[in-house]
């Protein structure tokens, strides 16, 4: 269980914060330097350099969104034009891709951050640069909502798995329906009905909070408060959910930490966005206090499951329910061991989750509920705070990562085992490393006593 440092401060981490960008920089120079992206990609590390693996260019907008976050962490001029590069080159099959349910991890960290930072006053303000950046957030809200499977009482987003398929991470990509909904956008459809990005994104919320997150209330034998199945499978036919399953993690009644950490992150910062959304939008679903009801129902249940099957220092293994676990005896009550002969951590999980948990604590205390919140916004800065340290902060300058301990795929057995190890050790990836920065820059922010730092600020 984590142990939550109660006394510690977001200017506690200053000088951290400090050497993590300094390091940040020289990782992105590395990769810039050596990857070969005709091969497609970054995603891990193997022995400590980045290489790829066929599945679908998923990590691509982390690649450039890193160049992006790296600048405003660091003020280094090189990393924007990069970042802005890179994504005028690069990103535009990503606007217009209809196969994946990718959208937010690879639009939003670019076309986002870019028009984040531009109406934020942090770049030079360009009329036509914000409408390019505008078009291409809206065309991606809009094809994004497009990949919909219809359910007896609403629908989703589906997976790249097809139809049938809800996986819990796309909660991260509601934030490309919602942003292309605020910027004036819709999903043109059969006859020229428009159909509302934000209702999609809605019910695509709901179907989270009901079917990816479990309440403890019986719904099946292995119903634990907080814990979240990855993938939850559908009958296409009738619309019909009819179980859990699982694509990364151990099985679908279990739960992979990092899926579990992308909705508590996930329904956090949605419950923030849901604040500038009036409530006669929301008519349909019961009005705007349902949903948000349902989130926070979501968002806290994650959270304390988080927190309580996490080891001491906030680092999970990769998933709840791996087999060799129990060899590990009280594993829950001491640090995490990366080096173990068991089982791997995944410190991905805890840079997403720990983000998760900062943001509910924040909201709740914005909303009179202090002591709930301060709760969780420790347990976040607590982890964040082990997270800048070795072992995890790579500070080897021949190894392209930033994290390390990061887990892809278990299940496939893609991630790197170390000669002498029995586990996967010792790597980074792509996802892991864009997190930590956003978390680092979500801190950094409240140190300098900037504008709080979320991902609809470009709406501004």
């Amino acid at each position: 269980m984590l142990e939550i440092k109660l006394n510690l401060k977001p200017e506690d981490l200053q000088k951290k914060i400090e050497r993590f960008w300094n390091l940040s920089g020289k990782k992105i120079d590395m990769i810039n330097k050596n990857y070969d992206t005709r091969k497609g990609s970054p995603v891990f590390t193997v022995e400590g350099q980045y290489t790829t693996i066929g599945w679908t260019e998923w990590t691509q907008g982390f690649h450039y969104g890193s160049e992006i976050l790296q600048y405003e962490g660091s003020g280094d001029q090189r990393f924007l034009d990069m970042g802005k590069k890179n994504t005028l080159e690069n990103m535009a099959p990503h606007v217009s891709h209809t196969g994946v349910h990718d959208h937010g991890f690879n639009n939003v960290s670019t076309y986002g951050n870019l028009l984040r930072l531009m109406v934020e006053k942090k770049i030079a303000y360009d009329e036509w640069e914000k409408n390019f950046y505008q078009l291409a957030l809206k065309l991606s809200g809009a094809v994004q909502a497009n990949r919909w499977t219809e359910t007896v009482n609403g629908g989703f987003i589906c997976s790249f798995n097809g139809p049938h398929s809800l996986f819990v991470d796309t909660i991260r990509s509601c934030r490309a329906l919602v942003l292309g909904h605020m910027m004036g956008h819709y999903l043109p459809g059969e006859n020229d009905i428009r159909i509302s990005l934000l209702h999609r994104a809605v019910q695509h919320l709901i179907s989270t909070a009901k079917y990816s997150v479990y309440y403890g209330d019986g719904r099946d034998v292995y119903d634990v408060r907080g814990r979240t199945a990855h993938e939850c499978i559908f009958n296409v036919t009738d619309g019909v959910y009819r179980c859990p399953n699982s694509q990364q993690g151990y099985t679908g009644f279990s739960t992979w930490t990092r899926g579990l950490a992308w909705a508590m992150l996930g329904f956090a910062e949605q419950l923030e966005f849901f604040q500038i959304i009036e409530g006669d939008e929301l008519t349909e679903f019961g009005g705007k206090n349902t949903s948000v009801d349902l989130m926070l129902k979501a968002a806290e249940a994650t959270c304390d499951f988080y927190i309580e099957n996490v080891c001491t220092n906030g680092i999970p293994y990769w998933d709840t329910g791996a087999p060799n676990l129990h060899k590990m005896g009280d594993y829950l009550d001491q640090e995490a061991d990366p080096f173990n002969e068991f089982e791997p951590v995944d410190s991905s999980a805890a840079a997403i989750g720990a983000q998760g948990l900062m943001r509910l604590g924040q909201y709740l205390k914005q909303n009179d509920n202090t002591i709930r919140g301060d709760h969780y916004f420790q347990a976040g800065l607590s982890v964040v705070n082990r997270l800048l340290e070795e072992p995890y902060l790579s500070t080897n300058p021949n190894h392209q990562g930033l994290l390390l301990h990061t887990i892809y795929h278990r299940p496939n057995g893609w991630d790197h085992i170390p000669e002498g190890s029995k586990i996967p050790n010792g790597e980074s990836c792509m996802w892991g490393d864009y997190h930590i920065r956003e978390l680092v820059l979500y801190v950094q922010r409240m140190i300098k006593n900037d504008t709080y730092y979320t991902f609809f600020n470009c709406l501004k």
